[in-house]
């Protein structure tokens, strides 16, 4: 896939950079030399600084199918406070999914016991080995054809646990074959995104607050 990081860049400073992650491209690097946004990322300040290997990394990830916000450090001395802010809850996450069935009650709160098994979140009702809790903040609004637009506010970060845990409501996000749904979405993505960002800028102490216009497709092919 072509990327352009120009166009992907919501902030930047000789500090940080966040980027607004297409589908279809993982965050980090994997075994098969695919394409990753950290590897973009360092392109681009390489052609920017002129610097043979300049320094970048991720602070959190997102899923290759999930469009939306990545925060990316540029100096080395900001990666533990970042870190910090994600370790202790600091950092304040919001999605928006979209699927085609919308739970009992339309605002309230997600709370499981989460693993992860075989590149699959698993989610229990009570904490058993090597889980930790998983929880989330929702509200539920009806869009046309069907459909229902959750606004999410992640209090904790899991392996695919916005993804597991809608479709333990049996609402599976739409395009999410590995967690139920069997509406087709667009290639290599599925109708969920990461549109906001809070968090304290690791020198001036600033409140950060990224947001992006939702770019969900409300309608399925």
């Amino acid at each position: 896939m072509s990327i352009y990081i120009p166009d992907l860049v919501l902030f930047e400073d000789e500090y940080i950079v966040v980027i607004n992650k297409p589908t279809g491209l993982m965050v980090e690097p994997d075994r098969n030399q695919n394409p990753s946004l950290l590897n973009e990322v360092k392109k681009y300040l390489q052609a920017a600084t002129g610097e043979t290997a300049p320094y970048a990394q991720h602070i959190h990830r997102l899923d290759r199918a999930v469009s939306g916000i990545v925060l990316f450090t540029k100096k080395r001395e900001a990666l533990k406070n970042l870190s910090e802010q994600f370790a202790e809850r600091r950092v304040k996450k919001f999605y928006k999914a979209i699927t085609n069935q919308a739970p009992p009650k339309r605002q309230g709160r997600l709370e499981h016991w989460h693993r992860k098994e075989k590149k699959k979140a698993a989610l229990y009702n009570n904490p058993i080995e090597y889980s930790e809790n998983a929880i989330l903040d929702y509200t539920v609004t009806a869009l046309p054809d069907n459909k229902f637009l959750w606004d999410i506010e992640l209090q904790t970060g899991k392996y695919h646990q916005v993804r597991a845990q809608l479709a333990s409501t049996g609402c599976p996000i739409i395009g999410d074959a590995l967690y139920g749904s069997d509406i087709p979405y667009q290639p290599n993505a599925i109708a969920l995104q990461a549109w906001r960002l809070v968090f304290e800028h690791p020198a001036s102490k600033q409140v950060m607050d990224i947001k992006i216009d939702l770019t969900l497709a409300r309608s399925t092919p």
